[in-house]
């Protein structure tokens, strides 16, 4: 027997019956979820950057199951059901691609030999975002509008840093070229440095030092789209190889029978230093 979105729907209402469901998912709220959401998000990234293919599926279907949920609270709310998801993302997608569809029905087909140039699909992409914001824009509160108001601000800060920039550049606002975004990186370490001074002097000028910081980073985010880098994988990516190398320096303690906590600095560097040179061997 095989299971399908419908079966998926009929088991989250069950899970969600006051009288029959499980207490857990029967107490939980659209708020509850969302920190459930992002681990899932977060676990379908690293088990695809691991490369980890055979524990996808169950990845993804973690994640969708987040959807499901969501889905079910808004039907026990009169808001919105699964079906209303699925109709309001085809609807947008199928808007967004009038490249694909350019009747703008699923139906549709674009002649193969008459296709839009890619200069036409970004020009009509902004369009519509444009339209779209617009649209939204009447249906809340008055307030100026903004190039950037369709970028949430509960994504993560690298992210985000990225869409900002990439957005601001659409519209004229950005460096000509790489080379004085390194000037700038230079700029503002100098910067921190200088309020890292200051704040030895003076506690009160801690918030400058994590100003700078701030600064500092959203200029590494800069660095990172000029190099044609995504800042969040490149980052989570240092985080594995740094986990990855203080394993082995473990390992090998633990091979000689010694304690990483009575080594020496020097002592755990050396270590340190012919993991690094293993790797590169290995790369070699």
């Amino acid at each position: 027997m095989s299971y399908n979105i419908e079966d998926l729907k009929t088991l989250m209402a069950r899970l969600r019956d006051p009288d029959t469901g499980c207490p857990w998912d029967t107490k939980q709220t659209f708020r509850t979820i969302v920190p459930h959401t992002l681990e899932e998000a977060h676990e379908v990234a690293d088990t695809i950057e691991r490369e980890d293919y055979a524990h996808l599926k169950e990845e993804l279907g973690d994640l969708l199951f987040q959807v499901i949920f969501y889905s079910q609270l808004g039907q026990e709310q009169d808001l919105f059901d699964f079906d209303a998801v699925v109709h309001t993302l085809v609807r947008k997608l199928v808007r967004r691609h009038p490249h694909v569809f350019p009747d703008g029905t699923l139906e549709s087909r674009v002649d193969p030999d008459n296709r839009p140039t890619d200069e036409w699909i970004a020009a009509s992409w902004e369009r519509i975002k444009a339209e779209e914001r617009a649209e939204k824009g009447k249906t809340e509160p008055a307030q100026p509008a903004s190039r950037l108001d369709d970028i949430p601000a509960s994504l993560p800060a690298l992210t985000r840093a990225d869409k900002l920039q990439r957005r601001a550049s659409r519209h004229g606002f950005d460096w000509p070229d790489i080379e004085p975004v390194f000037d700038k990186l230079q700029e503002e370490i100098a910067e921190l440095k200088v309020a890292w001074q200051n704040a030895q002097q003076d506690l009160a000028a801690r918030d400058e030092v994590e100003d700078e910081l701030g600064d500092l980073m959203f200029v590494c985010v800069n660095l990172a789209r000029f190099l044609k880098v995504n800042p969040e994988q490149a980052l989570r990516r240092t985080n594995r190889k740094f986990e990855a190398r203080f394993r082995a320096i473990e390992d090998v303690l633990r091979e000689q029978g010694r304690d990483m906590d009575d080594e020496s600095l020097e002592a755990l560097d050396e270590i340190w230093n012919r993991v690094k040179g293993v790797e590169r061997s290995h790369e070699t």
